[in-house]
């Protein structure tokens, strides 16, 4: 079970800038403390003539689209052909990759978003890494710290993995598919082309390949 929770089961990495964190990491959440950090190295390496410093640490592609109602915070790097639509909130540590789409009223914090993630519309996105493709329906969000303030941990059948973490959002594999109004609880791990249903609560693993209907009916894909 392990194995499946590792970078290289959840993600595409020639699909994302950030490639370079992931190196000599096990499980995908050990990068969440590194990316302010990281952001700022990568940032001054960036090609002047693709990217623009734009005030405070934020380097934005030149062919990215940034709507006059959004607001970025640094450390931030918005890739190529990406969208940040009216009125999104992106509050600092956030890469947003090439041709994805921040939208209306939605709030990132802490969070590497690869190549062509969409997350559109009122989602909350906090202390979490989205694959290649991943997509977040209408108004759902990841829920990043526990109520009872205690460190994250992963929970699969066989075992619970302590992160040391206090706050974890959700990873998300490659071309996830998360239905609209869905709550990605704290430690929630979400493996590869599986379609979360609408108006879910997620916790802990879930497998790739999979359809997520409740807490309880996890069922495999049929091709």
């Amino acid at each position: 079970m392990r194995n499946e929770l590792k970078v290289n089961e959840l993600y595409t990495l020639k699909e994302t800038i950030a490639a370079e964190i992931f190196e000599g990491v096990t499980y995908p959440w050990e990068v969440l403390p590194k990316i302010g950090a990281f952001i700022l190295e990568l940032g001054k390496k960036l090609p002047a003539d693709e990217y623009e410093k734009k005030g405070e640490d934020v380097w934005i592609a030149k062919s990215a689209k940034v709507f006059p109602s959004a607001y970025i915070h640094g450390p931030a790097i918005i890739g190529k052909d990406a969208q940040v639509r009216h009125c999104a909130f992106i509050r600092g540590n956030a890469i947003v990759g090439e041709g994805a789409v921040v939208g209306n009223s939605t709030e990132l914090k802490n969070v590497i978003l690869f190549n062509k993630v969409q997350v559109p519309h009122y989602n909350y996105v906090g202390d979490s890494i989205l694959g290649y493709k991943a997509h977040m329906g209408a108004g759902s969000i990841t829920s990043n710290v526990k109520s009872d303030k205690k460190l994250v941990i992963v929970k699969t059948p066989e075992e619970h993995i302590e992160t040391g973490i206090k706050k974890f959002g959700a990873m998300l594999g490659d071309e996830v598919e998360v239905g609209c109004g869905t709550v990605l609880n704290p430690g929630s791990v979400v493996g590869a082309h599986t379609n979360i249903y609408p108006l879910s609560s997620v916790r802990g693993y879930v497998p790739a390949g999979s359809i997520y209907k409740r807490q309880g009916e996890v069922v495999e894909k049929q091709s």
